[in-house]
């Protein structure tokens, strides 16, 4: 062949490629868009629009083998099991393509505004409180049989749900002890549980983390089951 004929050769395989590569764009986004809505459709109270990104190229190529490398789907707010949820990002890996859709490995973070979570300290305790952050301790603060009261908590997981405990207790100026306290008192400072429902099937809540807005929930969890789309 020809050079002339090599150029034009070599011509012809670029714009294939090409070519090749934008309809791989387009599926990619197409799908990309299903699964923004399916998340619109899954979860409450969603603020936003979702965004969707798939990793790996072609992606073409892992929607014919029934799974795509990499899925993360961020999601400025939500609703989850009750508690106003900001920030979510959902990450997955090895995400099935056909029904049931299923995740290999999947982690979900999400940031619960002290806002969501005074709500739900106060409808366990049947207590007025106000609930700030101090640096990189939480603490509540009200009235308690007609005394001010205010008490650092620490946010734990247990057994899946987030755990508030009181570590120390500022009762009328003076700092006590949970165990100072009566039984009917300390029984309902002490181990609030709150629990973090509508998370994916096999999906648990792993750790949490005080920040200035709140506090930081990260869920893991292997063969996830995701809802249909």
């Amino acid at each position: 062949m020809s050079a002339k004929g090599w150029i034009i050769a070599v011509s012809v395989v670029a714009v294939v490629g090409a070519g090749a590569v934008a309809a791989d764009r387009v599926i990619a986004r197409t799908t990309e868009e299903r699964v923004s809505q399916a998340v619109v459709d899954n979860l409450e109270d969603v603020t936003g629009t979702p965004t969707v990104e798939m990793g790996g190229f072609p992606f073409l190529t892992q929607v014919l083998r029934g799974s795509i490398d990499t899925m993360t789907v961020t999601v400025d707010g939500a609703t989850l099991g009750g508690l106003r949820a900001t920030d979510v990002v959902f990450e997955g890996t090895s995400v099935s393509t056909t029904q049931p859709y299923t995740v290999g490995e999947a982690q979900v973070v999400a940031v619960l505004p002290t806002s969501s979570l005074q709500t739900v300290v106060a409808e366990r305790t049947g207590l007025d409180l106000t609930l700030t952050v101090d640096g990189s301790t939480m603490r509540v603060a009200g009235s308690l049989l007609g005394i001010d009261l205010s008490a650092a908590i620490e946010p734990g997981v247990e057994d899946g749900a987030l755990v508030v405990d009181v570590v120390d207790i500022e009762l009328g100026g003076v700092t006590i002890t949970i165990d100072d306290l009566p039984d009917a008192i300390g029984s309902v400072l002490s181990g609030l549980r709150v629990p973090i429902d509508e998370l994916p099937e096999g999906m648990t809540l792993a750790s949490v983390s005080v920040m200035p807005d709140g506090l930081a929930v990260t869920a893991t969890g292997t063969d996830v089951v995701l809802e249909q789309p």
